[in-house]
């Protein structure tokens, strides 16, 4: 009896830690996209996890321009699919030290999202979870000039550089 309470605490500590690293990955969210935004922005509606509500928006903003980058956007009945920026599956990886700097708090990625519905979201919006908080903001992503800064950067080639 001893043996298997043992075992089952060391199995709740490994999920435990199992969850918190899921809880903080980049392939733990959902976007989706809202409506086509002006020339050059994507319009979508995104979801951050976190421990705090205002830790969650600021990850949902995180996730906004990472799903630009490296996952690309659904689409809808009003906007057809849009591809990821970096479409090498390693870019996030080759780039590690840029896209760490780049993501940091109040890093760059800032500069690309240009509106948002700030504030504490609510209703089905704002969702507690165990752990934390799961909460959905809107946001303009200014996908066109995001796509010239990756260009810009070295990170993306140009479309005029060929093949």
């Amino acid at each position: 009896m001893l043996l298997l309470l043992t075992f089952m605490s060391a199995t709740v500590v490994a999920q435990d830690k199992d969850r918190n690293k899921s809880f903080s990955s980049w392939d733990n969210y959902e976007i989706t996209t809202e409506k086509v935004g002006t020339d050059g922005t994507k319009f979508v509606k995104v979801w951050g996890f976190a421990k705090k509500e205002d830790a969650a928006i600021i990850q949902a903003k995180k996730n906004a321009v990472h799903a630009c980058l490296f996952r690309g956007l659904p689409g809808n009945t009003s906007a057809m699919n849009t591809p990821p920026i970096c479409s090498s599956t390693d870019a996030l990886a080759a780039n590690e030290s840029y896209f760490k700097d780049f993501f940091k708090a109040g890093g760059p990625y800032l500069a690309y999202i240009n509106m948002t519905t700030d504030g504490v979201p609510s209703g089905q919006d704002k969702r507690k979870v165990k752990g934390g908080y799961k909460v959905a903001i809107y946001v303009q992503v200014m996908y066109d000039n995001l796509k010239k800064k990756m260009e810009d950067d070295g990170i993306v080639r140009k479309l005029s550089t060929g093949f």
